[in-house]
């Protein structure tokens, strides 16, 4: 193998593992997908990762972008200053004294294929237009 081919082969590995750690995981819904991937990746000041979780979960949602923007919304990180919260409220850990989420909060509650609405630990922002 040569040099050339040793460098294509890890391009192709580097842009599977891309692939796989920016995927949707099965039922997430875009705001659960757009928290963790924000946590892990950050904002670029573009709508990013709803954009992918658009074109990977739910094709058919045209107006997703269109629909956001209409709501101030003008990237990711956008989606949680103004339009969405958590849900769910936290308790404070009786051992640690931490604030945490409560034991039945263990990841995203899920949406159908093809949707592009929070599961159930997202509300509305109040105010948001």
């Amino acid at each position: 193998m040569s040099v050339d081919d040793g460098v294509q082969v890890l391009e192709l590995e580097l842009a599977g593992l891309a692939e796989a750690l920016t995927a949707p995981r099965l039922g997430e819904c875009l705001m659960c997908f757009t928290n963790r991937m924000l946590a892990e990746f950050g904002c670029d000041h573009t709508l990013r990762w709803s954009r992918r979780y658009q074109q990977l979960q739910a094709p058919q949602a045209y107006g997703l972008r269109r629909r956001l923007l209409s709501q101030g919304i003008c990237c990711d990180c956008d989606i949680f200053a103004r339009g969405w919260d958590v849900a769910v409220s936290t308790v404070v850990d009786r051992e640690s004294g931490q604030e945490c989420w409560p034991p039945e909060v263990t990841g995203c509650r899920r949406v159908r294929r093809g949707s592009t609405q929070p599961c159930t630990l997202w509300a509305p922002r109040a105010g948001r237009p």
